[in-house]
């Protein structure tokens, strides 16, 4: 196993509620709910005694409502001057907006909002089946937008699990790792799709990239250097499986571990677990960061500028008739855009 100089140890940081980031990226929590079956309303067939309705954050049982009364997920709110990146692996969301775009999403797909200068939406995790259990196990990521961005217009992509990359590597003794590839991807695999136009992942020198490890037990594999080498800051989150060596030094549980970029790292996965990981790399934007809640800006006086303008034009209105807004039973995944325009994912 190779050796690691003195001078470059890995960096580990204890997973939290959220996940610790660094610029380009603000925020990142992992939703991993084991919904019981639901009670035809789309919420849960369960007791909400004891739960802080609202702002239930208790996984209790296994599952929490967040900001849901009934249903859970997160009703309407806003954002302005960054993106939200949600993929979602198990399950579906329904999201709702201010401009009147809907879409429902899950297994796989991702969404990728450009909040820009202001819009509000929902994100509701209806539970549609009420014979079974109603799994949910998604990410969701905060990418900053720089200065010239802040302002642009709100818009939505999504990704669906279809177009989105995935490969299998299997290594010299027959283990392994399933890579998935939401942004940026390594040589020899095809390209993901493109983020929203305003993104900072859209200019080609940011390096950004998104992906997940799924490693068999006793899987090695190489993370490649990154395009920008090292003006690209990198992230492993390990938040599945038993223990880690990565760059030949172990990590005894799950962390969120910064890595060399401008090397190729391996990961060995020498347990009888399988191990998981997400990855989140980009180049810094470099920029002040001014952040009240769901506001991202570059001064306080921008920050003071977003309540006000929000105050003003709620940032355009709500056109649903509730705050948490679920898209009915059927459960086929389907995106409306603000332009009428409706798309569906690709068979």
């Amino acid at each position: 196993m190779p050796t690691v100089p003195a001078d470059d140890k890995l960096h580990l940081h204890p997973l939290g509620f959220p996940w610790p980031t660094q610029d380009p990226f603000l925020f990142c929590v992992h939703h991993d709910d084991r919904y019981p079956k639901g009670n035809g309303q789309y919420g849960p067939a369960a007791s909400l005694a004891g739960r802080q309705i609202g702002s239930d954050f208790s996984y209790r049982d296994g599952w929490s409502l967040y900001h849901g009364e009934s249903v859970p997920g997160f009703p309407a709110h806003p954002h302005r001057g960054f993106e939200t990146v949600t993929l979602v692996r198990t399950g579906r969301i329904d999201h709702a907006d201010s401009l009147g775009a809907a879409a429902r999403y899950g297994d796989g797909d991702v969404q990728w909002l450009t909040a820009g200068r202001g819009i509000q939406h929902a994100e509701m995790f209806p539970l549609l089946s009420t014979t079974a259990p109603n799994p949910l196990d998604l990410f969701q990521i905060w990418l900053n937008l720089p200065a010239r961005g802040k302002f642009a217009a709100p818009h939505f992509k999504m990704l669906w699990a279809g177009d989105i990359p995935r490969r299998t590597d299997t290594d010299a003794a027959g283990a392994t790792t399933e890579l998935v590839c939401v942004a940026g991807a390594p040589d020899g695999m095809a390209t993901p799709p493109s983020p929203p136009p305003d993104s900072w992942a859209s200019d080609p020198g940011a390096d950004v990239a998104i992906w997940t490890l799924k490693m068999a037990p006793g899987a090695r594999w190489t993370l490649p250097a990154a395009r920008a080498g090292a003006a690209t800051r990198r992230r492993l989150y390990f938040y599945s499986g038993a223990t880690l060596t990565v760059d030949g030094q172990p990590v005894p549980g799950h962390a969120a571990i910064d890595v060399p970029t401008e090397r190729a790292v391996e990961i060995v996965n020498s347990t009888s677990a399988v191990a998981e990981l997400l990855m989140l790399q980009g180049r810094p934007i470099g920029e002040p960061v001014a952040q009240y809640g769901p506001f991202v800006m570059n001064t306080e006086a921008e920050i003071r500028q977003a309540f006000m303008d929000y105050q003003r034009t709620q940032f355009g209105g709500w056109p649903w008739p509730d705050s948490a807004p679920v898209h009915g039973g059927d459960a086929a995944r389907f995106a409306r855009h603000a332009d009428g325009y409706t798309e569906q994912p690709p068979r």
